[in-house]
């Protein structure tokens, strides 16, 4: 380089394009997070961008209005390209006659926001690496600005929801979360009248921390129950307190606020994921599935304690050691007792005969736990007269 002579430091274009969307970022109102990505589409060479959110029910998923946005009816994720992108996490092309349709997931640290969508003439590794990179901002912003709008609650809305139901959904970590050790799912239904369950996790250092409760009864009185048990677990969880101590938190909490005659069934969870040895308390919870190389290997039967607000005895923490690949797959009564139109309880055994199916396909965590939650609601007929909601964690090492 000649002496005195500065380094040329434009822009490349992939670099223009993320700046347009990092130095927007900070005061961009949520209604113009569609026009932003329309317009760095379009620079791109793009035609016809979309921005597809999964709705509630995770069925469908609904085009994101807005200006240079392209519209349409919503897309049918176990029938589309756009669906297959959404259930495997994967960038799908699809060859059209004016050039190639690319549909990139929009992933938040594992979490499935939706699908963005664009036409170009033809695609290279360039383009695909600059539209990933793309999508991942794209992710991170609609996830940032969700709670400064009902923009994207009501473009995922599918039907009405319930005032219980949306309580619900505002206490709710995301659904999903994929980590190079750890994965977790989860899904509730029905999704727009879901009353009493609930779940939480979090990953503090090497240690996962799972939730699962059912508030007794539905409507306001259970979500009201569940939203005091779910905040007594944080508070319990954040102090850094064991299982046990945890239960007697909670339990505390539910019978000063409500009474005796009310109480939260819950199975907390602690998972080492260094080791794989996971520790857990079933406070009248069903037993949790272990599943091991792709079909059950045995339901997690061990000592219970009395639901929290009960007043029960200090439980026991069980424990088990993990092989990599092992999921737990944790479930409430809502699942297993429902009445198929025969009148016949739908229960475990038919519950293990679906997972089986399921996990032979070998798909992520995420997916097999959406398919199962649909199976099991066509196998019931469409019934969900109770809360059935399912909770799936992976070892991964």
């Amino acid at each position: 380089m000649t002496a005195g002579r500065r380094p040329d430091r434009s822009e490349s274009l992939g670099e223009a394009l993320l700046g347009k969307i990092l130095d927007s970022a900070h005061e961009l109102p949520p209604h113009l997070i569609g026009p932003l990505v329309a317009d760095v589409l379009d620079r791109l060479g793009g035609r016809r961008p979309q921005v597809l959110l999964q709705d509630y029910g995770q069925l469908v998923l609904v085009p994101l209005p807005g200006e240079g946005l392209t519209g349409g009816e919503p897309q049918v994720i176990d029938d589309s390209q756009a669906g297959c992108c959404f259930l495997d996490a994967v960038a799908v092309e699809v060859p059209q006659e004016d050039g190639v349709r690319v549909h990139l997931p929009l992933l938040d640290g594992g979490d499935q926001v939706g699908v963005m969508a664009v036409t170009l003439d033809s695609v290279d590794d360039d383009d695909r690496r600059l539209l990933l990179r793309i999508s991942g901002l794209v992710a991170d912003l609609l996830v940032t600005k969700h709670g400064y709008s009902d923009l994207f609650f009501d473009v995922r809305r599918d039907e009405g929801m319930s005032v219980a139901a949306e309580i619900q959904w505002s206490l709710l970590p995301p659904l999903a979360m994929i980590m190079p050790r750890v994965a977790v799912a989860g899904i509730l239904e029905p999704a727009y009248d879901v009353g009493g369950d609930s779940f939480d996790y979090a990953l503090n250092g090497d240690v996962l921390h799972v939730v699962m409760i059912d508030a007794m009864g539905h409507g306001l009185d259970a979500a009201t129950m569940a939203t005091v048990a779910i905040g007594a677990y944080r508070h319990a969880r954040r102090a850094g307190i064991g299982l046990s101590e945890i239960y007697d938190f909670m339990d505390r909490a539910v019978a000063e606020q409500f009474g005796p005659d009310h109480f939260v069934t819950a199975q907390m969870l602690q998972l080492d994921t260094t080791t794989g040895r996971v520790q857990w308390v079933n406070a009248g919870h069903p037993p949790p599935i272990l599943v091991r190389d792709h079909h059950v290997a045995q339901r997690l039967v061990a000592p219970t304690t009395l639901p929290v607000g009960m007043g029960g005895s200090e439980p026991r923490v069980s424990e088990l050691g993990l092989m990599p690949g092992d999921r737990v797959l944790c479930f409430t009564d809502g699942v297993v007792e429902e009445h198929r139109s025969g009148g016949e309880e739908f229960g475990e055994d038919q519950l293990i005969d679906c997972v089986n199916q399921l996990e032979r396909t070998g798909r992520g965590i995420r997916a097999v736990t959406r398919a199962l939650s649909h199976t099991l609601k066509r196998a019931r007929g469409g019934q969900t007269s109770d809360d059935a909601t399912l909770l799936m964690v992976e070892w991964r090492r």
